[in-house]
């Protein structure tokens, strides 16, 4: 029996980007601390990894008929490039959204980058999601600029309150894994 593309990108995610320890001496983006840390960059940033999950995220978003994929630098940016080729392999355009976590202070002032069409129909990409509030951030950003935010679409949910905390603000909020199925 083959292994599915699933099953071999959470096996490299266990291998390769999960550590437990028996305390809490993990500090996590939302100041919490945790005894279970998940680096996603150890598998977004290798070729074969990115391609796993390039593959695996064009299948969960591609119901959603989106323009643009992306989220917060830097987490998002080489799963919404990766997806964006992907799906280009496959005849389909979605072009990759970048959203830096304020306004540049020169230039244009940006906060979010990409070529989007009016009113484009984004998907908020995110490595690891745990209680919302990064992603939270790129919503707001991406909506300043005009565009809809269908959903948000993560690699792994760590399942400490971000589907809860996002519900009203977004219409889907799907996962490839939670913590439980990669423990």
């Amino acid at each position: 029996m083959q292994e599915s593309d699933y099953q071999k990108l959470r096996e490299l995610i266990k291998l390769e980007c999960l550590r437990v320890e028996s305390e809490p001496i993990f500090t996590l983006s939302s100041g919490k601390k945790s005894n279970i840390y998940i680096n996603l960059k150890k598998v977004t940033m290798t070729p074969s990894g990115l391609m796993l999950v390039s593959k695996l995220m064009f299948d969960l978003i591609k119901p959603f008929n989106l323009d643009a994929v992306g989220g917060l630098t830097m987490g998002a940016d080489p799963i919404a490039y990766g997806v964006c080729m992907y799906a280009y392999n496959q005849g389909i355009e979605i072009n990759p959204v970048v959203v830096r976590k304020e306004r540049k202070s020169h230039g244009t002032g940006k906060q979010v980058e990409g070529v989007l069409p009016k009113k484009a129909r984004v998907g908020v990409l995110e490595d690891v999601i745990t209680t919302g509030s990064s992603v939270k951030l790129a919503i707001n950003a991406i909506r300043e600029e005009g565009y809809d935010v269908v959903g948000v679409f993560s690699i792994v949910d760590r399942l400490e309150g971000a589907k809860e905390s996002l519900e009203g603000d977004i219409g889907v909020y799907k996962s490839l894994y939670t913590i439980k199925e990669l423990l």
